[in-house]
C-alpha cells in the first residue's frame, strides 16, 4: 500500500458479526474471537508498511481488538510508537470502534520504578503507553504479571484509580496465580471496578490454565478469558516438524530454544498434525479451533508477520469444535 493512501475501512467490516464476536465474561464488551497481538512483527525493527498492512486487513475483517504493552517491541515501546503512528495515519475516525488495551508489570526502563506492580510504576507507565500511542485512553489496561512483593491492595487500587481518573474503561490481569486471581475479583468488585478479563497462555501444549484452576473460575464468576501464545511460539505449526528452518526463530533463539523441541513433543505434535489433516485442517487452524472450543474462552490473540498468515488463523472462526485432545 502507498504509504500516503487515505485509508477507508471495509464496508463490509461487520458482516460477519454474530460468528465473529463473543460476549466478555458477564460484561457489555464484545470482543472478537481472534485478535490481534502487537507482541512481535509491530516494533521499530519491523517495516511500517507491513504493520499497516496487517492492521487494516484485520479491521477490514471484524478485528477490533488490538493488544498491546509498554514494552513490546524491540526496541521497547515501539510498538505501541507504531499504534499511535496508525492511529494518526489510519485509525483515529475509528477509535470508538477499535477495542485498544496495553500493559504494565514486566521490566521498561531502569532502576527500581521501571518494574513490576507497584502504583507509581502502574502509573507512569500508563501515562508514557498513553502518549507513545497518542490516545486520551486505553479500553483496557492489564496488570501484566502477579508482583509477590507488592502488597496486592496497592496493585489493585492503581487500577481502580487509573478507571476512575478516566484513563482506562476496564481492568485485567494476567498470568496471576489462582488466589490472587480470586482476591483480585473480589476487591474490585467491592470497588465498582469488576474484572472484566484474564489473560493467560493456553494451548494444545500448555493447559495451565485449565489445570490450575483460572479458566474455571474465570468461567463461573464472569470474568473473560484470552489466551496468548495459541500456538506455542510457532511448535504448534508445521513449522518445525520436518527439522528446524534456519530462519526460524527456534533457530536464532528468540523465546523459543532448540532444547524444547525434544523427540518426545515432536512425536506428539506429528500426532496432532496428523489429526489436523484428518479435519481437513492445518495444525495451526485446529490449534486456534481447540482453544476457542474450551469453556469459558473468549479470545484467542495471535501475532501475525503477513496479512496471509492472519487470513490462515481467521480460518478458525469457522471450523468446527474440537473435542478430546
Amino acid at each position: 500500500m502507498n504509504l500516503k493512501e487515505k485509508y477507508v475501512a471495509s464496508a463490509h467490516r461487520y458482516d460477519d458479526e454474530e460468528a465473529l464476536y463473543q460476549r466478555c465474561g458477564k460484561s457489555g464488551v464484545m470482543l472478537p474471537k481472534i485478535s490481534l497481538g502487537f507482541w512481535h512483527n509491530f516494533g521499530g525493527n519491523d517495516p511500517y508498511e507491513r504493520s499497516r498492512a496487517i492492521t487494516h486487513y484485520a479491521f477490514d475483517h471484524g478485528i477490533t481488538h488490538f493488544d498491546l504493552a509498554n514494552n513490546y517491541g524491540p526496541p521497547y515501546g515501539t510498538a505501541e510508537e507504531t499504534m499511535g503512528r496508525l492511529m494518526d495515519d489510519d485509525f483515529r475516525p475509528y477509535r470508538d470502534e477499535l477495542f485498544i488495551s496495553s500493559k504494565a508489570g514486566y521490566d521498561m526502563w531502569p532502576g527500581p520504578y521501571g518494574n513490576w506492580g507497584s502504583r507509581k510504576y502502574l502509573m507512569a507507565s500508563l501515562d508514557q503507553s498513553l502518549r507513545r500511542m497518542h490516545l486520551d485512553y486505553v479500553d483496557l489496561f492489564y496488570s501484566h504479571r502477579f508482583d509477590p512483593e507488592t502488597p496486592l491492595e496497592e496493585t489493585l487500587q492503581a487500577l481502580v484509580d487509573i478507571v476512575k481518573q478516566g484513563k482506562a474503561l476496564y481492568i485485567g490481569i494476567s498470568r496471576w496465580p489462582l488466589e490472587a486471581l480470586k482476591f483480585a475479583d473480589q476487591y474490585l468488585r467491592e470497588r465498582d471496578v469488576p474484572l472484566l478479563i484474564y489473560q493467560d497462555c493456553l494451548n494444545l501444549i500448555n493447559r495451565k490454565p485449565q489445570e490450575e484452576g483460572q479458566l474455571d473460575y474465570c468461567t463461573e464468576h464472569g470474568i473473560g478469558f484470552i489466551s496468548f501464545s495459541p500456538l506455542a511460539q510457532g511448535l504448534l505449526t508445521d513449522r518445525y516438524l520436518n527439522g528446524i528452518p534456519a530462519d526460524s526463530r527456534m533457530a536464532r533463539r528468540e523465546n523459543l530454544t532448540a532444547e524444547a523441541l525434544t523427540p518426545e513433543l515432536l512425536a506428539h505434535l506429528k500426532d496432532l498434525n496428523a489429526k489436523a489433516g484428518a479435519r481437513g485442517e492445518t495444525l495451526a487452524e485446529m490449534a486456534l479451533a481447540w482453544i476457542l472450543s474450551q469453556r469459558g474462552v473468549t479470545s484467542v490473540l495471535v501475532g501475525a508477520s503477513s496479512v496471509a498468515q492472519l487470513e490462515g488463523d481467521m480460518k478458525c472462526i469457522h471450523a468446527p469444535r474440537v473435542e478430546g485432545l
